[in-house]
């Protein structure tokens, strides 16, 4: 058993992309439905099967016509051309009304918008049966008001690259082609859970001593807006057996492997930190990280017996310390490898007075509005009110213990935490 590490967060940070950088580099690939591939990342270069527009079409409601029949005199007016219809040929000195989107006929060249034509309003059916005529403009130059075919995307080009993470603009080009599913990257399979007696499910009734498990619920939806495909293994037990057994049971219930299994609790130096007590032999090393809250950290390869070595964090069980350190630690791996926007940096104006402890980077819970951040509950690390109402991450360095208000800071904006 190695003795326990201390680390920078500089130091923790590259261990944990050590850890998990190959591993959430390579999750292989998945066909899914255009439906479900919001905020996916294309695993190969999406290449056109077909030509956008697929035909020549008209780009205005007019009338088709071949440019060299303008200036000939009145035209003769066949049938109409609508969206969604095929079109015959268009005989010579003819003009066949089209509409918006409607497939150009052959023969014609140009589209005459119907408010330059004479009259300006399109036949009855009454009218075109008695033989209707329109005057149309001298001239028009080819390809006037016409969409071309491939004009948008040319056949077998590459629309959007291997990579490209899918928003709504990226999958309605996809659905335009007429695709109904895309290969995307798989997302990295992550097993979580909690640990310590005093946890009870959220909607669960409470005994003495205990309190409702909020970090199951903060990280899942953290891993799972990160882009990861979660599996809850729920509350461990604090007896050193029944975790190693419920830990197993977890491992195996899965027909995939995991890519990493990320705990929350048991990392203290308490009696009763399990996770600590059982797995500090089975490859995780565990100790503190220059840094309040989130001191206490664990990392390794778990290696189980019957089970498949796996990567393996261990975040503090207070609620704030776990989110914090899946912001710090956690997710800028997660944005490095599956294309995320990485959270933004800024400097702001410090609205009150902050004191911080020496030695520690100390992340401090702000609101932020306007260049100017206003912290937001104190440094605790169980005040889930405050974290719940903050959009950054107030960062003061190890070296610094008061901040007078008006000081400039270091911020990490974190939005809504998504």
């Amino acid at each position: 058993m190695r003795p326990p590490f201390r680390r920078s967060v500089a130091a923790h940070q590259v261990a944990i992309e050590a850890l998990l950088g190959t591993a959430l580099r390579s999750p292989g690939s998945e066909p899914v439905p255009l439906d479900d591939a919001l905020g996916r990342n294309l695993a190969s270069d999406l290449v056109a099967p077909r030509a956008l527009p697929p035909w020549d079409n008209s780009q205005m409601d007019g009338y088709a016509v071949n440019a060299s029949d303008l200036g000939t005199g009145p035209l003769r007016v066949v049938a109409p051309i609508a969206a969604g219809q095929g079109a015959t040929a268009l005989a010579r000195g003819t003009a066949a009304p089209i509409m918006t989107g409607a497939p150009m006929p052959q023969g014609a060249n140009t589209v005459i918008p119907i408010e330059a034509a004479a009259p300006d309003s399109f036949p009855t059916s009454a009218e075109l049966a008695e033989g209707s005529t329109v005057v149309l403009p001298d001239s028009s130059s080819e390809g006037n008001y016409v969409r071309a075919r491939g004009s948008d995307i040319a056949e077998g080009t590459v629309v959007l690259g291997a990579g490209t993470r899918l928003g709504p603009t990226a999958l309605g080009v996809a659905a335009g082609l007429g695709l109904a599913e895309l290969n995307v990257t798989a997302r990295p399979r992550v097993l979580l859970l909690s640990t310590g007696d005093e946890l009870v499910a959220p909607g669960g009734t409470l005994g003495p001593g205990q309190i409702h498990d909020a970090n199951t619920t903060l990280l899942h939806t953290a891993l799972a807006a990160a882009g990861c495909e979660v599996t809850t293994a729920g509350v461990l037990d604090d007896s050193p057996e029944q975790f190693t057994s419920s830990l197993r049971a977890a491992l195996k219930a899965s027909d995939r492997d995991y890519h990493l299994v990320l705990s929350s609790g048991g990392i203290s130096k308490g009696a009763f930190d399990v996770v600590k007590a059982v797995l500090a032999g089975h490859g995780v090393e565990f100790g503190s990280v220059a840094i309040q809250p989130g001191g206490p950290q664990g990392s390794g390869i778990l290696s189980l017996s019957g089970c498949d070595p796996v990567p393996f964090i261990a975040l503090p069980g207070n609620p704030v310390s776990a989110y914090v350190s899946f912001e710090m630690f956690l997710r800028p791996v997660l944005a490095a490898a599956l294309g995320l926007p990485e959270r933004a940096r800024a400097t702001a104006t410090l609205a009150a007075d902050l004191d911080s402890v020496p030695g520690k980077l100390q992340v401090r819970r702000g609101s932020y509005a306007n260049g100017t951040v206003t912290p937001v509950g104190g440094a605790s690390s169980h005040l889930l009110a405050a974290l719940a109402a903050s959009n950054a991450f107030i960062l003061v360095d190890e070296h610094t213990t008061t901040l007078p208000a008006g000081s400039r800071v270091e911020i990490l904006i974190i939005g809504d935490g998504s």
